[in-house]
């Protein structure tokens, strides 16, 4: 991603954190917010498959049998839009695009002029990726007058979204030996948890558990989380 993007986007990120502060955005608040659809998610499913996840340690390409988590069960199946066949061959905001889980993140990118094609054109990166919910948290949080206002704003709206974006790929394994990501919006994220459930917390102090992770695209290892990241305010 250019320099001046991410320059701006660092700024606008901390604009809207300031802005959720001042609306009572916490960890816990986050939270409460209503149960969606992926809340029924039976949380100690199984991974997907056995495999183990070192299988592409060192440089975090991932393949299909590498992917884990609660929610991967409900990706479409085969070679279907959205399944793992197909949204490998991808580039990463492409693949995003035919995914049910991300609909509402793939809109907030399309906001953004350029924003799909810059991560497309992107080699090695990782992709922190909200499900649908976790932007149902952030609206519940601002109110639907503010919520519409950020995605109308092309600055903030690609600050906050590449905040989600690590410009080095890993797969669950590296993600948690590593510890801490810097993102392209600058600042930090820090891991937690074990290669099998890891944890993504942002610079408020919001804790995010991976929904579905290790998931491969042709530039990218995406894990969709549950909590939309935002950076300390």
């Amino acid at each position: 991603m250019k320099k001046p993007f991410r320059l701006a986007a660092a700024g606008a990120v901390a604009a809207l954190g300031l802005g959720l502060a001042a609306c009572g955005g916490s960890g816990s608040s986050t939270a409460a917010a209503p149960a969606s659809p992926m809340a029924s998610a039976p949380m100690s499913a199984a991974p997907m498959s056995a495999a183990p996840l070192s299988a592409a340690a060192g440089d975090g390409v991932t393949t299909n049998a590498d992917v884990f988590g609660p929610a991967c069960n409900q990706l479409p199946q085969g070679d279907a839009p959205g399944s793992l066949n197909n949204m490998g061959p991808q580039p990463v905001a492409s693949a995003a695009s035919t995914n049910p889980l991300l609909t509402t993140l793939v809109t907030a990118v399309g906001k953004v002029p350029g924003l799909a094609d810059t991560l497309n054109s992107q080699q090695g990166i990782t992709v922190f990726a909200p499900y649908n919910g976790a932007f149902d948290q952030v609206k519940t949080q601002l109110g639907d007058q503010a919520f519409n206002g950020l995605l109308a704003n092309q600055q903030q709206l690609g600050g906050l979204l590449s905040y989600h974006v690590v410009p080095q790929r890993y797969d669950a394994e590296g993600l948690v030996a590593a510890g801490t990501t810097t993102e392209l919006a600058g600042g930090t994220v820090t891991i937690g948890g074990t290669p099998e459930a890891p944890t993504v917390t942002d610079g408020r102090g919001n804790t995010a558990k991976v929904l579905c992770g290790n998931i491969p695209t042709a530039n990218a290892t995406v894990f969709v989380i549950d909590k939309v990241l935002m950076p300390a305010g």
